[in-house]
């Protein structure tokens, strides 16, 4: 793999800031429930399930919660039915952006989401029109705390890994084969290494570097589309100085 998502990095750090303002609690809730619709809520034969319970616990949801969002997807409680939907364009300087909506008004969100591009320099796209740009990998967080890199790269590469980054200096980042997830996820743990977060995501081949104002407009469209309920993950193929996105 020849590049890795420099955002994925920063909306982990900025997972306890969003929890503060409920939007991290909101877009979990929407997973959860949409997750347990389309696969049945038993989580060991529904890895969505199981991969957005994990989410939830890893933001300290209440257990209440978060089996009432499963209920409603299951239809045991009556509850909204969201559409999911992807959305691909282009941000500032040409950087390929790609989202996934959990919405329940489609008009609605791709007005607000078409408003968004335009506002941050940027354009929305037609379908598939830089999805081939990014490869759907899983993704794995373990704090540097956990241990030092050797040891910790070397359990990760022996329990089915593909790709380690140690280039952030607050955690481990560790790439899978999607179906491998959870695979990595559990003999991580085995190995008794902390994992802060594992999910699927959309990891960019190449990478766009943008500089000055491209750069300060990239952040903030990336800030907007993370900002607005229906977007449950926003991803883009940008290289910016570290500086812009430091957590505030």
């Amino acid at each position: 793999m020849s590049g890795h998502s420099k955002w994925s990095t920063i909306k982990h750090k900025k997972g306890k800031v969003d929890a503060k303002r409920g939007k991290l609690f909101t877009k979990i809730i929407r997973e959860l429930t949409t997750a347990a619709r389309e696969g049945g809520g038993d989580p060991d034969g529904n890895p969505r399930l199981r991969a957005a319970i994990v989410a939830a616990k890893g933001a300290n949801m209440p257990s209440d919660t978060m089996n009432k969002a499963i209920q409603r997807g299951t239809g045991e409680l009556p509850g909204v039915a969201y559409e999911e939907v992807t959305y691909e364009g282009y941000g500032p300087g040409g950087v390929a952006v790609m989202l996934h909506v959990l919405t329940d008004n489609r008009n609605r969100t791709t007005a607000e989401i078409r408003h968004l591009f335009g506002k941050h320099g940027g354009n929305l796209g037609e379908s598939g029109c830089v999805s081939f740009l990014f490869k759907k990998q899983g993704y794995i967080i373990v704090p540097r705390s956990a241990g030092d890199e050797d040891k910790v790269m070397e359990a990760a590469l022996e329990v089915g890994a593909e790709d380690f980054f140690s280039d952030d200096p607050e955690l481990y980042e560790i790439y899978s084969a999607p179906e491998d997830l959870h695979k990595v996820k559990t003999g991580l743990e085995a190995c008794g290494l902390a994992v802060e977060q594992a999910k699927v995501d959309m990891v960019p081949a190449t990478q766009v570097r943008l500089e000055d104002k491209r750069a300060e407009q990239m952040v903030r469209l990336m800030e907007a589309f993370e900002d607005h309920d229906d977007v449950q993950n926003v991803w883009a193929n940008f290289d910016i100085d570290a500086k812009l996105l430091e957590v505030s």
